[in-house]
């Protein structure tokens, strides 16, 4: 890729801020030297290891590397017999130990984040090198005493050695005979051996050695005789100790030089694994999302005129400038297949340069696997190299202009550049004669598209503009500026050429209108008029672009709301099913259990010998029955007694048989006790003849239509009944809890209010004796307190 125009571009900022993002120098070294790769396949590489970091620091967001470091020149200085410091030993342990706690983490999540997986396979754990650091190097980055035992008895010694030259020295300094010779009564040390501070005047009447003293000549520092074997005693056992410590160090910086290439290893893949957490977080910062990539040479008919701009083979719709701050505004950029050429007029500074800066570096950050500041969808294809030239590169060294400097950089592209390469060209031409400089640009322009070399360029010629609209595959774009408030409004359209404004700009700054007019003589008529002509052709496209997006809104808020109230509808029907499903299988159940218990007092009847036996059945038979209206199969259905009838009873004939509320057929006349069989629907059953009516025939059934319940939505959940008096509730409020019962309501509000406490208190009565009131209870806090009563139905 060229190097010189990913500088032009600005890619170094953006690796720069990427580096910011990196937890330790590897990775950050990593950062600064990422370059765009023009291979495809590593291209969906690095953009799905960037997809699976965010995904995973989405997971979890405190996942890092942790104290991992950058141990390389560690491991390298191991491997030429240096000897590590204990706290450079730390550093490697906690190196090791991060690394460990990442791959365990990572492999965990494999299927889910293979590319890291894949990343995180190449780290080697080192165990044994683990314990013995942890072992032998406290927090503190201190030797401890259990590093080895040759250490433990030694500090055990230099510990006691200490104590006793400690007791001697405190025995003298406590002495009658040193208090007229010494300085201050204090111990101190000198040449690492503790000395007194004795006046000069009194050194002769002390017995010691003459270790320093001060600047002014008035102590000197002396170390009595008494305690130079003690002194001497703690002196060696202190070298002792150091020489054992550094015998263990060594050891250990043998071990990480024998682990050398594993921890190489390990930090290089520590370096990948957080270089893709940075560029994690840095789509977090710019809100970025991974791009398509598509094949540079997508075809895009020219009969196919209605076609999206969303399959073209690069399509950024709504992009931004990743270093730009404050309210930018995106972009949206489309081109490629059949469009093989974009010309950008307008005026200057309206944001010309920033969108050709903005396709290039968005592009270059794609193929360096970064997410770009983009709308989701948009796509880019993988060039295998892009060449931009952008801005005043005036050389006074070289004794360039600016116009050679620019020609010398197009002579460098148009040599370098071929059909898989994007070419971005800012004022192609300027900065010499405008009438050379016009035939310049649009012969390098008809260059490149001859060739097919998808290319952007940015022009205040009018004949570009011309060949733009004339040449199929070049297509003109403008950005749009306000010459009400001569302001930018930094927003491009593809379709149509910019304007200069040149003449509304000047005019708005005050320049004197006669020369104004004077200028716009000087423009041919033809110009003029296509100038504005295409100022209201771009008004009217604006307009109507504005008047499509409010529909689509409209429409997206339709159907949004539509599909609200559908689903908000299936929830309800849903419940409905439910209730309704519940209350069917808890009736059957009943009925069936009242069928039951009928079957055994038919048998009981049958087989019982005594009329105070027939009787007890019969009673039984008849509470029964009375309950059989209440079955919620049976609810708000009339029952069918037939046409009363004359003559006697005889087989065959319709019955009444008032014990049961139900209709039956004579089978078997009276026997000797006057029991008359009579078959009730599936069953047979003996009553008194005594006890039964006859009817006339029943004709053929027809269909009855089902009880008709009333919608939920025709019941309210809630019955408010302040103010009314208490005599006047039971009705009202009997009647409420039936229709929502029919409703499939599961619950209801009774709203009686505070007050005294008497309308509660009747409320509470009824439905606590209610047989469709499965439980009640007061309002919550935001349900209205005592206020209020909730009633549970029975379903």
């Amino acid at each position: 890729m060229d190097s010189k125009s990913q500088h032009t571009l600005e890619l170094d900022k953006i690796l720069a801020r990427l580096a910011d993002q990196a937890a330790f120098s590897a990775s950050k070294e990593l950062a600064l030297a990422l370059t765009p790769s023009n291979d495809p396949a590593e291209v969906r590489r690095r953009q799905k290891e960037t997809s699976e970091a965010r995904a995973l620091l989405d997971m979890k967001p405190g996942l890092s590397i942790g104290g991992a470091r950058d141990v390389r020149d560690l491991v390298r200085r191991a491997l030429i017999d240096a000897v590590l410091e204990p706290k450079e030993m730390l550093d490697i342990l906690a190196t090791l130990q991060s690394a460990r706690a990442l791959k365990a983490t990572i492999t965990r999540l494999g299927e889910r984040f293979p590319t890291l997986a894949a990343i995180v396979a190449r780290i080697k754990d080192a165990p044994q090198l683990e314990r013995e650091i942890q072992r032998c190097i406290n927090e503190r980055g201190e030797v401890v005493d259990d590093a080895s035992p040759a250490l433990r008895r030694i500090r055990i010694e230099l510990r006691q050695a200490h104590d006793r030259l400690m007791t001697k020295l405190n025995e003298l300094l406590s002495s009658s005979e040193m208090a007229d010779v010494l300085q201050d009564p204090i111990i101190t040390v000198r040449d690492e051996r503790y000395v007194f501070p004795i006046r000069s005047e009194k050194r002769q009447q002390f017995h010691g050695i003459v270790h320093d003293q001060s600047a002014s000549g008035a102590t000197v520092f002396m170390e009595p005789l008494a305690t130079v074997e003690l002194n001497n005693r703690w002196r060696s056992l202190q070298i002792e100790e150091q020489q054992e410590v550094l015998r263990i160090l060594r050891r250990l910086s043998g071990m990480v030089a024998a682990d050398a290439s594993g921890l190489m290893s390990n930090v290089e893949a520590l370096a990948e694994l957080d270089l893709a957490f940075a560029k994690a977080n840095y789509s977090a910062a710019i809100r970025g999302v991974e791009p398509e990539l598509r094949d540079l040479h997508i075809e895009v008919t020219a009969a196919d005129e209605d076609i999206h701009p969303s399959a073209y083979p690069l399509y950024l719709k709504d992009a931004r400038h990743p270093l730009l701050t404050g309210n930018v505004v995106p972009i949206t950029v489309y081109f490629g297949g059949r469009i093989v050429s974009l010309v950008i007029t307008g005026p200057n500074t309206g944001g010309k340069t920033v969108a050709l800066k903005t396709v290039g570096l968005l592009c270059l950050m794609a193929q360096a696997g970064l997410h770009i500041p983009a709308a989701e969808g948009s796509a880019v294809p993988v060039f295998e190299n892009i060449f931009a030239d952008i801005g005043d590169e005036q050389s006074i060294e070289q004794s360039l202009s600016t116009f050679s400097s620019h020609l010398k950089n197009i002579v460098h592209i148009l040599a370098e550049a071929n059909d898989r390469c994007l070419v971005l060209l800012d004022e192609l031409g300027a900065g010499t004669d405008p009438v050379e400089g016009s035939a310049l640009a649009l012969a390098i322009l008809q260059y490149l598209q001859q060739r097919r070399i998808m290319t952007m360029v940015a022009t205040h010629y009018a004949e570009l503009k011309a060949y733009a609209y004339t040449t199929p595959g070049v297509q003109n774009a403008s950005v749009d500026f306000d010459v009400e408030t001569l302001s930018p409004t930094y927003h491009l359209s593809i379709g149509l050429p910019g304007r200069s404004n040149a003449l509304a700009i000047a005019a708005r700054l005050g320049l004197n209108p006669e020369i104004i007019e004077m200028a716009r003589h000087m423009i041919s008529p033809s110009q003029m008029q296509i100038e504005t002509l295409l100022w209201e052709i771009q008004r009217e496209r604006r307009d109507a672009e504005e008047a499509r997006m409010a529909m689509e809104s409209d429409r997206d808020a339709a159907a949004r709301l539509r599909r609200e109230i559908a689903a908000e509808r299936q929830s309800i029907e849903d419940e409905r099913r439910r209730i309704l499903a519940e209350t069917r299988a808890q009736a059957e159940g009943e009925l069936n259990e009242v069928r039951s218990r009928l079957r055994r007092l038919m048998a009981e009847a049958e087989s019982a010998r005594t009329r105070s036996q027939i009787a007890a059945a019969l009673q039984e038979t008849k509470d029964i029955g009375q309950h059989l209206p209440e079955l919620p199969s049976s609810r708000g259905a009339a029952i069918d007694m037939g046409e009363p009838a004359s003559g006697s009873i005889a087989v065959g004939d319709t019955v009444w048989i008032p014990s049961l509320n139900l209709l039956g057929e004579v089978v078997a006349g009276a026997d000797a006790q006057n029991l008359v069989e009579v078959q009730v629907g599936s069953f047979r059953t003996k009553v008194p003849a005594a006890g039964l009516e006859k009817r006339s025939p029943r004709r053929k059934a027809e269909p009855q239509p089902s009880p008709t319940v009333a919608p939920a939505a025709e019941v309210p959940l809630q019955l408010d009944l302040r103010g009314w008096r208490a005599e006047d509730v039971e009705p009202v409020l009997d009647r409420y809890l039936n229709d929502a019962y029919l409703a499939g309501l599961p619950f209801v509000r009774i709203v009686h209010g505070k007050g005294t406490g008497v309308l509660r208190q009747v409320v509470r009565d009824i439905v606590s004796r209610h047989s469709l009131v499965k439980s009640a209870r007061s309002g919550e806090a935001g349900e209205g307190g005592d206020g209020v009563t909730v009633v549970s139905l029975a379903v």
